[in-house]
Protein backbone atom coordinates (compact mmCIF):
# COMPACT_ATOMS: atom_id res chain seq x y z
CA UNK A 1 0.00 0.00 0.00
CA UNK A 2 0.97 3.60 -0.14
CA UNK A 3 2.20 3.26 3.36
CA UNK A 4 3.37 6.81 3.87
CA UNK A 5 0.18 8.57 2.93
CA UNK A 6 -0.86 11.75 4.65
CA UNK A 7 -4.58 11.89 4.09
CA UNK A 8 -6.69 14.44 5.86
CA UNK A 9 -10.33 13.85 6.58
CA UNK A 10 -12.41 15.05 3.72
CA UNK A 11 -9.61 14.80 1.20
CA UNK A 12 -9.77 11.06 0.85
CA UNK A 13 -11.76 9.10 -1.59
CA UNK A 14 -14.86 8.86 0.48
CA UNK A 15 -14.91 12.00 2.48
CA UNK A 16 -16.71 15.25 1.92
CA UNK A 17 -15.92 17.64 -0.90
CA UNK A 18 -12.79 16.20 -2.34
CA UNK A 19 -9.68 17.85 -3.61
CA UNK A 20 -8.09 21.22 -3.04
CA UNK A 21 -9.83 24.57 -3.19
CA UNK A 22 -11.14 25.40 -6.70
CA UNK A 23 -8.76 28.38 -6.74
CA UNK A 24 -5.75 26.12 -6.31
CA UNK A 25 -3.99 25.17 -9.54
CA UNK A 26 -1.81 22.08 -9.44
CA UNK A 27 0.99 21.99 -11.99
CA UNK A 28 2.32 18.90 -13.71
CA UNK A 29 5.39 18.79 -11.42
CA UNK A 30 3.29 19.42 -8.31
CA UNK A 31 1.06 16.46 -9.20
CA UNK A 32 4.17 14.34 -9.81
CA UNK A 33 5.54 15.16 -6.36
CA UNK A 34 2.12 14.56 -4.80
CA UNK A 35 1.93 11.07 -6.30
CA UNK A 36 5.51 10.19 -5.35
CA UNK A 37 5.32 11.34 -1.73
CA UNK A 38 2.05 9.53 -1.14
CA UNK A 39 3.13 6.20 -2.67
CA UNK A 40 6.80 5.76 -1.80
CA UNK A 41 7.36 3.77 1.39
CA UNK A 42 10.38 2.04 2.91
CA UNK A 43 8.51 -0.72 4.70
CA UNK A 44 8.25 -3.26 1.89
CA UNK A 45 11.70 -2.97 0.30
CA UNK A 46 13.15 -5.92 2.21
CA UNK A 47 10.49 -8.28 0.85
CA UNK A 48 11.75 -7.62 -2.68
CA UNK A 49 15.47 -7.59 -1.84
CA UNK A 50 15.28 -11.37 -1.70
CA UNK A 51 14.82 -11.41 -5.47
CA UNK A 52 17.98 -9.42 -6.17
CA UNK A 53 18.12 -8.12 -9.73
CA UNK A 54 14.88 -9.93 -10.54
CA UNK A 55 13.11 -7.41 -8.27
CA UNK A 56 13.60 -4.83 -11.05
CA UNK A 57 11.29 -6.88 -13.27
CA UNK A 58 8.63 -7.09 -10.57
CA UNK A 59 8.71 -3.35 -9.87
CA UNK A 60 8.46 -2.45 -13.58
CA UNK A 61 5.80 -5.10 -14.22
CA UNK A 62 3.58 -3.91 -11.35
CA UNK A 63 4.01 -0.28 -12.38
CA UNK A 64 2.97 -1.00 -15.98
CA UNK A 65 0.05 -3.34 -15.28
CA UNK A 66 -1.25 -1.68 -12.12
CA UNK A 67 -0.06 1.83 -11.30
CA UNK A 68 -0.31 3.34 -14.81
CA UNK A 69 -3.74 1.96 -15.88
CA UNK A 70 -5.25 2.37 -12.42
CA UNK A 71 -4.04 5.98 -12.22
CA UNK A 72 -5.63 6.82 -15.56
CA UNK A 73 -8.96 5.21 -14.66
CA UNK A 74 -9.16 6.92 -11.25
CA UNK A 75 -8.26 10.25 -12.84
CA UNK A 76 -11.17 10.01 -15.29
CA UNK A 77 -13.66 9.04 -12.58
CA UNK A 78 -12.46 11.68 -10.11
CA UNK A 79 -12.44 14.50 -12.65
CA UNK A 80 -15.94 13.63 -13.89
CA UNK A 81 -17.93 12.89 -10.72
CA UNK A 82 -16.59 15.60 -8.44
CA UNK A 83 -19.43 15.79 -5.92
CA UNK A 84 -18.96 14.43 -2.41
CA UNK A 85 -18.44 10.71 -1.96
CA UNK A 86 -15.27 9.97 -3.94
CA UNK A 87 -15.03 6.32 -4.94
CA UNK A 88 -18.41 5.66 -3.29
CA UNK A 89 -20.01 8.03 -5.82
CA UNK A 90 -18.05 6.62 -8.77
CA UNK A 91 -19.17 3.05 -8.09
CA UNK A 92 -22.72 3.98 -7.02
CA UNK A 93 -23.22 5.98 -10.23
CA UNK A 94 -22.38 2.78 -12.12
CA UNK A 95 -24.02 0.04 -10.08
CA UNK A 96 -26.12 1.65 -7.35
CA UNK A 97 -25.25 2.39 -3.69
CA UNK A 98 -24.81 -1.27 -2.71
CA UNK A 99 -21.61 -1.58 -4.71
CA UNK A 100 -20.52 1.97 -3.95
CA UNK A 101 -20.83 1.21 -0.25
CA UNK A 102 -18.90 -2.07 -0.72
CA UNK A 103 -16.02 -0.33 -2.52
CA UNK A 104 -15.78 2.40 0.09
CA UNK A 105 -15.92 -0.13 2.93
CA UNK A 106 -13.16 -2.21 1.36
CA UNK A 107 -10.87 0.80 1.29
CA UNK A 108 -11.48 1.39 4.98
CA UNK A 109 -11.15 -2.30 5.82
CA UNK A 110 -7.85 -2.54 3.94
CA UNK A 111 -6.44 0.28 6.05
CA UNK A 112 -7.66 -1.40 9.26
CA UNK A 113 -5.80 -4.60 8.30
CA UNK A 114 -2.78 -2.53 7.30
CA UNK A 115 -2.46 -0.94 10.75
CA UNK A 116 -1.11 -4.03 12.59
CA UNK A 117 1.30 -4.76 9.72
CA UNK A 118 2.83 -1.28 9.63
CA UNK A 119 2.95 -1.15 13.43
CA UNK A 120 4.86 -4.44 13.47
CA UNK A 121 7.41 -2.73 11.27
CA UNK A 122 7.40 0.19 13.71
CA UNK A 123 8.07 -2.19 16.61
CA UNK A 124 11.09 -3.61 14.78
CA UNK A 125 12.50 -0.17 13.96
CA UNK A 126 12.07 0.82 17.61
CA UNK A 127 14.03 -2.26 18.67
CA UNK A 128 16.98 -1.23 16.48
CA UNK A 129 17.40 2.07 18.31
CA UNK A 130 19.26 0.21 21.05
CA UNK A 131 22.75 -1.33 21.27
CA UNK A 132 24.15 -3.88 20.52
CA UNK A 133 22.69 -5.25 17.26
CA UNK A 134 22.39 -8.77 18.69
CA UNK A 135 20.01 -7.39 21.32
CA UNK A 136 18.08 -5.49 18.64
CA UNK A 137 17.65 -8.63 16.55
CA UNK A 138 16.48 -10.70 19.50
CA UNK A 139 14.03 -8.05 20.71
CA UNK A 140 12.54 -7.50 17.24
CA UNK A 141 11.64 -11.20 16.99
CA UNK A 142 9.92 -11.30 20.39
CA UNK A 143 6.17 -11.76 19.91
CA UNK A 144 5.14 -10.29 23.28
CA UNK A 145 7.30 -7.17 22.77
CA UNK A 146 5.86 -6.66 19.28
CA UNK A 147 2.27 -7.11 20.43
CA UNK A 148 2.71 -4.62 23.29
CA UNK A 149 4.28 -1.99 21.00
CA UNK A 150 1.63 -2.47 18.30
CA UNK A 151 -1.26 -2.00 20.73
CA UNK A 152 0.42 0.79 22.70
CA UNK A 153 1.25 2.95 19.67
CA UNK A 154 -2.14 2.40 18.05
CA UNK A 155 -4.25 3.22 21.10
CA UNK A 156 -2.11 6.19 22.13
CA UNK A 157 -2.49 7.55 18.60
CA UNK A 158 -6.25 6.92 18.73
CA UNK A 159 -6.70 8.74 22.04
CA UNK A 160 -4.62 11.60 20.66
CA UNK A 161 -6.91 11.73 17.61
CA UNK A 162 -9.92 12.24 19.90
CA UNK A 163 -8.41 15.69 20.56
CA UNK A 164 -8.68 16.62 16.87
CA UNK A 165 -6.64 16.09 13.73
CA UNK A 166 -4.52 19.24 13.74
CA UNK A 167 -1.71 17.72 15.81
CA UNK A 168 -1.87 14.42 13.93
CA UNK A 169 -1.58 16.17 10.55
CA UNK A 170 1.47 18.16 11.64
CA UNK A 171 3.05 15.01 13.07
CA UNK A 172 2.36 13.21 9.79
CA UNK A 173 4.04 15.95 7.75
CA UNK A 174 7.24 15.70 9.73
CA UNK A 175 6.91 11.92 9.77
CA UNK A 176 6.82 11.82 5.97
CA UNK A 177 9.99 13.92 5.79
CA UNK A 178 12.02 12.16 8.47
CA UNK A 179 10.46 8.72 8.16
CA UNK A 180 10.40 8.27 4.37
CA UNK A 181 12.11 10.94 2.25
CA UNK A 182 15.35 11.30 4.23
CA UNK A 183 15.79 7.54 4.93
CA UNK A 184 15.13 6.71 1.25
CA UNK A 185 17.71 9.20 0.02
CA UNK A 186 20.25 8.02 2.60
CA UNK A 187 19.73 4.36 1.68
CA UNK A 188 20.24 4.95 -2.04
CA UNK A 189 23.25 7.26 -1.57
CA UNK A 190 24.88 4.83 0.86
CA UNK A 191 24.29 1.98 -1.58
CA UNK A 192 26.10 3.94 -4.31
CA UNK A 193 28.96 4.81 -1.94
CA UNK A 194 29.23 1.16 -0.88
CA UNK A 195 29.63 0.03 -4.49
CA UNK A 196 32.03 2.85 -5.41
CA UNK A 197 34.27 1.89 -2.48
CA UNK A 198 34.78 -1.50 -4.09
CA UNK A 199 33.07 -3.49 -1.32
CA UNK A 200 31.85 -7.02 -1.93
CA UNK A 201 28.30 -7.12 -3.34
CA UNK A 202 26.24 -10.01 -1.95
CA UNK A 203 23.68 -10.11 -4.77
CA UNK A 204 24.36 -12.99 -7.14
CA UNK A 205 25.78 -11.37 -10.30
CA UNK A 206 24.34 -14.23 -12.37
CA UNK A 207 20.83 -13.72 -11.10
CA UNK A 208 18.57 -13.12 -14.14
CA UNK A 209 16.31 -10.17 -14.77
CA UNK A 210 13.44 -12.51 -15.67
CA UNK A 211 11.82 -14.51 -12.84
CA UNK A 212 11.67 -18.30 -12.76
CA UNK A 213 7.93 -18.88 -13.07
CA UNK A 214 8.37 -22.62 -12.52
CA UNK A 215 9.09 -21.90 -8.83
CA UNK A 216 5.59 -20.72 -7.99
CA UNK A 217 6.12 -20.48 -4.25
CA UNK A 218 9.09 -18.14 -4.62
CA UNK A 219 7.23 -15.40 -6.52
CA UNK A 220 4.44 -14.98 -3.97
CA UNK A 221 6.16 -12.10 -2.17
CA UNK A 222 6.18 -10.20 -5.46
CA UNK A 223 2.37 -9.94 -5.26
CA UNK A 224 2.75 -7.49 -2.38
CA UNK A 225 4.35 -5.00 -4.80
CA UNK A 226 0.85 -4.15 -6.05
CA UNK A 227 0.03 -2.78 -2.61
CA UNK A 228 3.18 -0.62 -2.79
CA UNK A 229 1.44 1.32 -5.56
CA UNK A 230 -1.94 1.57 -3.83
CA UNK A 231 -3.71 4.83 -3.16
CA UNK A 232 -4.27 6.46 -6.55
CA UNK A 233 -8.02 6.58 -5.85
CA UNK A 234 -7.08 9.08 -3.12
CA UNK A 235 -4.74 11.18 -5.25
CA UNK A 236 -7.04 11.27 -8.29
CA UNK A 237 -9.37 13.69 -6.50
CA UNK A 238 -6.81 16.44 -7.19
CA UNK A 239 -6.98 16.02 -10.99
CA UNK A 240 -9.77 18.63 -11.50
CA UNK A 241 -7.41 21.26 -10.05
CA UNK A 242 -4.86 20.80 -12.82
CA UNK A 243 -4.70 23.48 -15.52
CA UNK A 244 -4.76 21.00 -18.43
CA UNK A 245 -5.45 17.53 -16.96
CA UNK A 246 -5.89 15.75 -20.30
CA UNK A 247 -2.27 16.49 -21.22
CA UNK A 248 -0.54 17.11 -17.90
CA UNK A 249 -1.85 14.22 -15.80
CA UNK A 250 -0.50 11.40 -18.05
CA UNK A 251 2.88 13.17 -18.01
CA UNK A 252 2.72 13.44 -14.22
CA UNK A 253 1.98 9.73 -13.93
CA UNK A 254 4.88 8.75 -16.19
CA UNK A 255 7.33 11.03 -14.35
CA UNK A 256 6.08 9.75 -11.00
CA UNK A 257 6.50 6.14 -12.16
CA UNK A 258 10.12 6.81 -13.13
CA UNK A 259 10.92 8.47 -9.79
CA UNK A 260 9.13 5.76 -7.80
CA UNK A 261 10.98 3.03 -9.71
CA UNK A 262 14.32 4.71 -9.01
CA UNK A 263 13.54 4.86 -5.28
CA UNK A 264 12.15 1.34 -5.03
CA UNK A 265 14.79 -0.33 -7.19
CA UNK A 266 17.68 1.68 -5.72
CA UNK A 267 16.58 1.02 -2.14
CA UNK A 268 15.94 -2.67 -2.74
CA UNK A 269 19.32 -3.25 -4.39
CA UNK A 270 21.07 -1.34 -1.59
CA UNK A 271 19.63 -3.83 0.89
CA UNK A 272 20.65 -6.76 -1.30
CA UNK A 273 24.21 -5.42 -1.62
CA UNK A 274 24.92 -5.97 2.10
CA UNK A 275 22.59 -8.81 3.18
CA UNK A 276 22.76 -12.37 1.77
CA UNK A 277 19.54 -13.64 0.20
CA UNK A 278 19.16 -16.41 2.79
CA UNK A 279 19.31 -13.89 5.66
CA UNK A 280 16.63 -11.50 4.36
CA UNK A 281 13.95 -10.74 6.95
CA UNK A 282 10.79 -8.89 5.89
CA UNK A 283 10.84 -6.60 8.91
CA UNK A 284 14.42 -6.30 10.14
CA UNK A 285 16.54 -6.34 6.98
CA UNK A 286 16.07 -2.64 6.24
CA UNK A 287 17.54 -1.78 9.64
CA UNK A 288 20.35 -4.33 9.28
CA UNK A 289 21.15 -2.86 5.86
CA UNK A 290 21.55 0.62 7.34
CA UNK A 291 23.87 -0.75 10.00
CA UNK A 292 25.99 -2.62 7.45
CA UNK A 293 26.16 0.30 5.04
CA UNK A 294 27.21 2.72 7.75
CA UNK A 295 29.73 0.19 9.05
CA UNK A 296 31.48 0.40 5.68
CA UNK A 297 32.33 4.04 6.48
CA UNK A 298 32.91 3.32 10.18
CA UNK A 299 29.79 5.19 11.31
CA UNK A 300 27.71 2.33 12.73
CA UNK A 301 26.00 4.67 15.19
CA UNK A 302 24.15 6.38 12.32
CA UNK A 303 22.13 3.20 11.85
CA UNK A 304 20.45 3.76 15.20
CA UNK A 305 19.63 7.36 14.20
CA UNK A 306 17.94 6.12 11.03
CA UNK A 307 16.00 3.57 13.10
CA UNK A 308 14.72 6.45 15.23
CA UNK A 309 13.71 8.36 12.06
CA UNK A 310 11.81 5.36 10.71
CA UNK A 311 10.01 4.83 14.02
CA UNK A 312 8.98 8.48 14.06
CA UNK A 313 7.73 8.09 10.49
CA UNK A 314 5.53 5.12 11.42
CA UNK A 315 4.03 6.99 14.39
CA UNK A 316 3.38 10.04 12.18
CA UNK A 317 1.62 8.20 9.40
CA UNK A 318 -0.45 6.06 11.76
CA UNK A 319 -1.54 9.15 13.73
CA UNK A 320 -2.85 10.80 10.58
CA UNK A 321 -4.34 7.77 8.83
CA UNK A 322 -6.28 6.67 11.93
CA UNK A 323 -8.92 9.37 11.37
CA UNK A 324 -8.92 9.77 7.59
CA UNK A 325 -10.61 6.58 6.27
CA UNK A 326 -13.19 6.57 9.06
CA UNK A 327 -14.12 10.18 8.25
CA UNK A 328 -15.14 8.91 4.82
CA UNK A 329 -17.21 6.19 6.48
CA UNK A 330 -18.89 8.87 8.59
CA UNK A 331 -19.68 11.07 5.58
CA UNK A 332 -21.33 8.28 3.61
CA UNK A 333 -22.78 6.66 6.73
CA UNK A 334 -24.82 9.81 7.45
CA UNK A 335 -26.57 9.28 4.11
CA UNK A 336 -28.12 6.16 5.64
CA UNK A 337 -25.49 3.42 5.52
CA UNK A 338 -24.45 3.27 9.19
CA UNK A 339 -26.54 3.16 12.38
CA UNK A 340 -27.07 6.56 13.96
CA UNK A 341 -25.06 5.45 16.99
CA UNK A 342 -21.93 5.21 14.84
CA UNK A 343 -22.52 8.67 13.36
CA UNK A 344 -21.85 10.56 16.59
CA UNK A 345 -18.89 12.92 16.88
CA UNK A 346 -17.28 14.61 19.87
CA UNK A 347 -16.79 18.36 20.36
CA UNK A 348 -13.71 18.21 18.10
CA UNK A 349 -15.72 16.70 15.24
CA UNK A 350 -14.04 13.29 15.59
CA UNK A 351 -16.09 10.16 14.86
CA UNK A 352 -15.37 8.49 18.24
CA UNK A 353 -17.73 5.45 17.94
CA UNK A 354 -16.27 4.46 14.57
CA UNK A 355 -12.73 4.82 15.93
CA UNK A 356 -13.62 2.55 18.85
CA UNK A 357 -14.88 -0.12 16.42
CA UNK A 358 -11.77 0.38 14.29
CA UNK A 359 -9.50 0.04 17.33
CA UNK A 360 -11.16 -3.16 18.50
CA UNK A 361 -10.75 -4.68 15.03
CA UNK A 362 -7.07 -3.68 14.92
CA UNK A 363 -6.49 -5.21 18.37
CA UNK A 364 -8.12 -8.50 17.33
CA UNK A 365 -6.11 -8.63 14.10
CA UNK A 366 -2.89 -8.01 16.07
CA UNK A 367 -3.53 -11.28 17.90
CA UNK A 368 -2.39 -13.22 14.81
CA UNK A 369 1.04 -12.69 16.38
CA UNK A 370 0.04 -15.32 18.94
CA UNK A 371 -1.37 -17.79 16.38
CA UNK A 372 1.42 -17.73 13.79
CA UNK A 373 4.98 -19.01 14.38
CA UNK A 374 6.78 -15.67 14.04
CA UNK A 375 6.40 -11.91 13.80
CA UNK A 376 7.49 -12.16 10.17
CA UNK A 377 4.76 -14.66 9.28
CA UNK A 378 2.08 -12.54 11.01
CA UNK A 379 3.29 -9.50 9.08
CA UNK A 380 3.11 -11.44 5.82
CA UNK A 381 -0.42 -12.77 6.29
CA UNK A 382 -1.81 -9.35 7.24
CA UNK A 383 -0.08 -7.77 4.26
CA UNK A 384 -1.55 -10.38 1.91
CA UNK A 385 -5.05 -10.07 3.40
CA UNK A 386 -5.00 -6.30 2.96
CA UNK A 387 -3.85 -6.84 -0.64
CA UNK A 388 -6.83 -9.13 -1.32
CA UNK A 389 -9.35 -6.66 0.13
CA UNK A 390 -7.79 -3.76 -1.74
CA UNK A 391 -7.80 -5.61 -5.07
CA UNK A 392 -11.51 -6.41 -4.62
CA UNK A 393 -12.11 -2.66 -4.48
CA UNK A 394 -9.87 -2.17 -7.54
CA UNK A 395 -12.00 -4.59 -9.58
CA UNK A 396 -15.18 -2.69 -8.68
CA UNK A 397 -13.57 0.59 -9.81
CA UNK A 398 -12.47 -0.89 -13.15
CA UNK A 399 -15.95 -2.30 -13.78
CA UNK A 400 -17.52 1.04 -12.81
CA UNK A 401 -15.25 2.78 -15.33
CA UNK A 402 -16.46 0.50 -18.14
CA UNK A 403 -20.13 0.76 -17.09
CA UNK A 404 -20.07 4.57 -16.90
CA UNK A 405 -18.48 4.88 -20.33
CA UNK A 406 -21.58 3.08 -21.62
CA UNK A 407 -24.35 4.54 -19.45
CA UNK A 408 -23.13 8.15 -19.32
CA UNK A 409 -21.31 8.71 -22.60
CA UNK A 410 -22.19 12.40 -22.87
CA UNK A 411 -21.20 13.58 -19.41
CA UNK A 412 -18.42 16.14 -19.42
CA UNK A 413 -15.14 14.48 -18.39
CA UNK A 414 -12.36 16.65 -16.99
CA UNK A 415 -9.88 13.96 -17.99
CA UNK A 416 -10.46 11.02 -20.30
CA UNK A 417 -8.32 7.94 -20.67
CA UNK A 418 -6.55 8.47 -24.00
CA UNK A 419 -6.88 6.15 -26.96
CA UNK A 420 -10.64 6.07 -27.42
CA UNK A 421 -12.28 2.64 -27.29
CA UNK A 422 -8.93 0.89 -27.70
CA UNK A 423 -7.43 2.81 -24.79
CA UNK A 424 -10.48 2.13 -22.63
CA UNK A 425 -10.28 -1.64 -23.10
CA UNK A 426 -6.49 -1.75 -22.97
CA UNK A 427 -6.19 -0.15 -19.52
CA UNK A 428 -9.11 -2.21 -18.19
CA UNK A 429 -7.92 -5.58 -19.47
CA UNK A 430 -4.29 -5.01 -18.49
CA UNK A 431 -5.27 -3.63 -15.08
CA UNK A 432 -7.73 -6.43 -14.30
CA UNK A 433 -5.35 -9.18 -15.41
CA UNK A 434 -2.56 -7.73 -13.28
CA UNK A 435 -4.86 -7.47 -10.26
CA UNK A 436 -6.13 -11.01 -10.81
CA UNK A 437 -2.60 -12.42 -10.89
CA UNK A 438 -1.72 -10.58 -7.69
CA UNK A 439 -4.89 -11.81 -5.95
CA UNK A 440 -4.27 -15.45 -6.87
CA UNK A 441 -0.65 -15.27 -5.71
CA UNK A 442 -1.75 -13.75 -2.41
CA UNK A 443 -3.31 -17.07 -1.35
CA UNK A 444 -0.10 -19.09 -1.88
CA UNK A 445 2.21 -19.51 1.15
CA UNK A 446 5.64 -18.04 0.31
CA UNK A 447 8.47 -20.57 0.37
CA UNK A 448 10.91 -17.98 1.78
CA UNK A 449 9.01 -17.56 5.08
CA UNK A 450 8.09 -20.04 7.78
CA UNK A 451 4.35 -19.48 7.97
CA UNK A 452 3.69 -22.70 9.87
CA UNK A 453 1.14 -25.07 8.38
CA UNK A 454 0.37 -24.08 4.76
CA UNK A 455 -3.20 -25.24 5.34
CA UNK A 456 -3.64 -22.94 8.36
CA UNK A 457 -2.13 -20.06 6.38
CA UNK A 458 -4.55 -20.54 3.48
CA UNK A 459 -7.56 -21.06 5.77
CA UNK A 460 -6.82 -17.84 7.68
CA UNK A 461 -6.58 -15.91 4.41
CA UNK A 462 -9.71 -17.43 2.86
CA UNK A 463 -11.92 -17.19 5.95
CA UNK A 464 -10.66 -13.75 6.94
CA UNK A 465 -11.03 -12.33 3.44
CA UNK A 466 -14.48 -13.90 2.98
CA UNK A 467 -15.75 -12.35 6.22
CA UNK A 468 -14.41 -8.89 5.41
CA UNK A 469 -15.73 -9.05 1.84
CA UNK A 470 -19.21 -9.99 3.07
CA UNK A 471 -19.55 -7.36 5.82
CA UNK A 472 -20.65 -4.39 3.65
CA UNK A 473 -23.44 -6.42 2.03
CA UNK A 474 -24.72 -7.55 5.43
CA UNK A 475 -24.72 -3.94 6.69
CA UNK A 476 -26.44 -2.76 3.50
CA UNK A 477 -29.14 -5.43 3.80
CA UNK A 478 -29.83 -4.45 7.42
CA UNK A 479 -29.95 -0.68 6.88
CA UNK A 480 -33.03 1.23 8.04
CA UNK A 481 -34.67 4.50 7.04
CA UNK A 482 -33.91 5.86 10.53
CA UNK A 483 -30.17 5.63 9.80
CA UNK A 484 -30.36 8.61 7.45
CA UNK A 485 -29.19 11.79 9.16
CA UNK A 486 -31.51 14.74 8.37
CA UNK A 487 -28.49 17.04 8.32
CA UNK A 488 -26.68 15.07 5.62
CA UNK A 489 -25.73 17.09 2.56
CA UNK A 490 -25.03 14.09 0.37
CA UNK A 491 -26.25 14.86 -3.14
CA UNK A 492 -28.31 12.45 -5.29
CA UNK A 493 -26.74 10.47 -8.11
CA UNK A 494 -27.13 11.43 -11.76
CA UNK A 495 -29.33 8.42 -12.49
CA UNK A 496 -31.64 9.40 -9.62
CA UNK A 497 -31.95 12.93 -10.93
CA UNK A 498 -32.70 11.72 -14.44
CA UNK A 499 -35.18 9.10 -13.21
CA UNK A 500 -33.55 5.93 -14.55
CA UNK A 501 -31.72 2.88 -13.24
CA UNK A 502 -27.91 2.78 -13.03
CA UNK A 503 -27.79 0.24 -15.86
CA UNK A 504 -29.88 2.37 -18.25
CA UNK A 505 -28.09 4.58 -20.74
CA UNK A 506 -28.57 8.27 -20.00
CA UNK A 507 -30.59 10.29 -22.51
CA UNK A 508 -29.05 13.57 -21.43
CA UNK A 509 -27.33 15.30 -24.38
CA UNK A 510 -23.69 16.31 -24.22
CA UNK A 511 -23.09 19.15 -21.77
CA UNK A 512 -26.55 18.87 -20.17
CA UNK A 513 -26.87 20.19 -16.61
CA UNK A 514 -29.88 19.13 -14.49
CA UNK A 515 -32.02 21.93 -13.11
CA UNK A 516 -32.08 22.73 -9.37
CA UNK A 517 -35.71 21.56 -9.31
CA UNK A 518 -34.74 18.11 -10.59
CA UNK A 519 -31.98 17.83 -8.00
CA UNK A 520 -34.30 18.97 -5.22
CA UNK A 521 -36.97 16.43 -6.10
CA UNK A 522 -34.48 13.57 -6.31
CA UNK A 523 -33.23 14.54 -2.86
CA UNK A 524 -36.71 14.73 -1.31
CA UNK A 525 -37.94 11.27 -2.17
CA UNK A 526 -38.29 8.88 0.73
CA UNK A 527 -36.39 5.60 1.06
CA UNK A 528 -36.52 3.58 -2.11
CA UNK A 529 -35.09 0.47 -3.63
CA UNK A 530 -31.67 1.99 -4.22
CA UNK A 531 -31.04 3.66 -0.89
CA UNK A 532 -32.07 6.41 1.50
CA UNK A 533 -31.74 9.26 -1.02
CA UNK A 534 -33.60 7.50 -3.83
CA UNK A 535 -37.11 7.95 -5.17
CA UNK A 536 -39.87 5.42 -4.57
CA UNK A 537 -39.68 4.38 -8.21
CA UNK A 538 -37.21 5.53 -10.80
CA UNK A 539 -40.06 6.73 -13.00
CA UNK A 540 -41.69 9.10 -10.53
CA UNK A 541 -38.85 11.54 -10.16
CA UNK A 542 -38.91 12.35 -13.87
CA UNK A 543 -42.58 13.28 -13.65
CA UNK A 544 -42.72 16.66 -11.93
CA UNK A 545 -46.50 16.34 -11.42
CA UNK A 546 -45.94 13.69 -8.72
CA UNK A 547 -45.32 15.20 -5.29
CA UNK A 548 -42.88 13.74 -2.76
CA UNK A 549 -44.53 11.87 0.14
CA UNK A 550 -47.73 11.73 -1.90
CA UNK A 551 -50.23 8.96 -1.29
CA UNK A 552 -50.02 8.28 -5.00
CA UNK A 553 -47.62 5.35 -5.32
CA UNK A 554 -47.20 5.58 -9.07
CA UNK A 555 -47.74 8.15 -11.82
CA UNK A 556 -51.03 8.41 -13.69
CA UNK A 557 -51.06 6.75 -17.10
CA UNK A 558 -50.94 10.06 -18.89
CA UNK A 559 -47.96 11.31 -16.95
CA UNK A 560 -46.18 8.01 -16.54
CA UNK A 561 -45.59 7.29 -20.20
CA UNK A 562 -42.74 9.76 -20.79
CA UNK A 563 -41.00 8.57 -17.67
CA UNK A 564 -41.41 4.94 -18.64
CA UNK A 565 -39.78 5.64 -21.96
CA UNK A 566 -36.73 6.91 -20.12
CA UNK A 567 -36.08 3.89 -17.96
CA UNK A 568 -37.52 0.47 -17.10
CA UNK A 569 -39.13 0.47 -13.68
CA UNK A 570 -37.80 -1.19 -10.55
CA UNK A 571 -34.54 -2.51 -11.93
CA UNK A 572 -31.66 -2.52 -9.52
CA UNK A 573 -28.04 -1.71 -10.20
CA UNK A 574 -27.08 -4.85 -8.30
CA UNK A 575 -29.05 -6.98 -10.80
CA UNK A 576 -26.96 -5.64 -13.63
CA UNK A 577 -23.65 -5.63 -11.78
Amino acid sequence: MANSKTVTPGSGSAGGKSGPSPKTVITMWAMTILIVTNIVSMRGLASQAEYGYTSIFYYVFAALVFLVPYSLVCAELASTWTKSGGLFRWCAEAFGPKWGWAAMYYEWQMVVIWFPAVLMFGAVTLAYIFWPETFDSSLSKNVIYTLIVVLAIYWLATFNTFRGTAYANKLSTYGGLFGTIIPACVLIVMGIIYVCMGNHILIDAHQPFWPDFSKFGTIVLAASIFLFYAGMEMQAVHVPSMRNPSKDFPKSVLLAVLIILIVFVGGTLAIGFVIPEKDINLLASLLVAYNNLFASIHCEWLGHILALFLTFGVIGQVSCVIAAPSSGMLSVGKAGYLPRGLQKTNKNGIQVPILWVQGIMVSILALVLVVLPSVQSAYQILSQMSTIIYLAMVFIIYFAFIRLRRTEPNVKRGFKVPGGEFGKWLVTIVGCLGALVAMVLSFVPPSQINTGSPLVYIIILIVGSAIFLAVPFVVYAKRKASWRNPQTSFEPFDWEIEGRTPSTVSKWPEGYEPTPEMIRRATEWEDGEFGPVSMKTVAEVADLSIQPNSSISSPTPSSAQPAQEKAPEKETGADKA
